[in-house]
């Protein structure tokens, strides 16, 4: 069994979005948002989904960046009420959504679920 003490080392999701933007010759200035939009996902599949090791796939077709996180729980992330600016956490999603341009959850054939983000080139 795995401790969700101790998260799991996301370098090398981190080093997949970098590479593949350099390749597509992305903008420097946005792969930052891509960055912390995939931090803030992987972290939840660890801390939320129970996931030792979050699944990472990052895709760029056309413009367009997409990039996923799949874990085991079939429990859906709901964006919280951002009201109490007390909260110590839930606002996660509230980030995603204001660092990318769609963001969504889909069910996974094997169970689980799979929350992604895109990002357009152009923008």
């Amino acid at each position: 069994m795995f401790s969700l003490d101790i998260p799991p080392d996301w370098s090398a999701a981190r080093e997949e979005l970098r590479e593949a933007t350099s390749r597509a010759r992305w903008k420097p200035d946005l792969v930052p948002d891509a960055e912390v939009a995939l931090l803030e996902l992987f972290v939840n599949a660890w801390r939320h989904g129970g996931c030792a090791a979050p699944l990472v796939v990052v895709l760029i077709l056309g413009s367009v960046l997409r990039v996923s996180v799949s874990d085991d729980s079939p429990v859906f992330p709901t964006l919280r009420d951002d009201s109490d600016p007390y909260a110590v956490s839930g606002r996660g999603l509230h980030l995603v959504r204001s660092l990318t341009h769609r963001f969504g959850t889909d069910p996974r054939k094997t169970g689980g679920k799979r929350v992604w983000f895109e990002l357009d080139a152009a923008a």
